[in-house]
């Protein structure tokens, strides 16, 4: 497995919602649906994540990896 860049979550409520970023690339999403389905894990593409979100993740980035992960975002 590549190494982690960082970790943002996006979190609004008690529900989880972390994005893990790593140095090929690749976005690992970990989430729960509810109380009783937590910790889902999937595996994303830039696209697949909306404008919103990447707007969450920019803001919630670690000053230090911003500019890293607003290029895996490809965020403008």
């Amino acid at each position: 497995m590549e190494k982690e860049i960082c970790r943002i979550s996006i979190a609004s409520n008690w529900l989880g919602d972390e994005y893990f970023f790593y140095e090929d690339r690749t976005i690992k999403r970990v989430y729960d649906n509810h109380s009783l389905n937590s910790n889902k894990v999937e595996w994303l593409e830039p696209t697949q994540i909306s404008e919103q979100n990447k707007d969450k993740l920019v803001k919630g980035c670690p000053e230090e990896c911003k500019e890293q992960i607003m290029q895996i975002l490809d965020y403008p």
